[in-house]
């Protein structure tokens, strides 16, 4: 199923792949890569047991990207391993290794959707047009519990760090 004009992109509609994940639901399995010293995978099962907030982007070498990266690094380092904080890009696994040293990311794990962009198909957040994922936040209870879900609109647009922040906040 596609959901057209689900996002913009400059005011331009782009369907989004897949069904939009809302709070209440189960999180979607997926499959997404890292790079250290091979490359390595994080799935959903990897990240129960703590509670869990992702921040989705459409690539980290962006302006608006790189800042609600850098934005969730800085709020999120009190946390420590209370929480599992990630962000999701299709950008390859080596260059979210260069951007993650270059801007000092230390709180985020980096994880890269570009093998089969499973995390985009089954969590809504795949534009079809130009397959790369739409800016987003979801945050997950330990369980894999989906308590906060925001799709940003207008891909260009900052997501509500506030209430993301304040429903990771209500789990730890």
């Amino acid at each position: 199923m596609s959901r057209p004009g689900a996002v913009t992109f400059k005011g331009g509609p782009l369907t989004l792949a897949g069904q939009a994940v809302k709070p209440g639901d189960a999180a979607p399995d997926f499959k997404v890569h890292f790079f250290e010293g091979g490359m390595k995978e994080v799935t959903l099962a990897s990240v129960k047991g703590k509670p869990t907030i992702i921040s989705v982007v459409p690539s980290l070498d962006t302006p608006v990207c790189a800042a609600q990266t850098k934005k969730f690094n800085e709020e999120l380092g009190a946390l420590g391993s209370k929480i599992n904080a990630l962000t999701v890009s299709v950008d390859l696994p080596f260059a979210q290794g260069r951007f993650c040293g270059a801007e000092n990311i230390k709180n985020l794990r980096a994880l890269s959707d570009y093998q089969d962009r499973s995390f985009g198909q089954n969590w809504g957040m795949l534009i079809e047009e130009l397959k790369i994922l739409a800016r987003g936040v979801f945050v997950l209870d330990s369980g894999g519990k989906v308590v906060h879900a925001e799709t940003v609109k207008e891909v260009t647009d900052h997501p509500n760090y506030e209430a993301a922040l304040a429903a990771l906040k209500k789990l730890v």
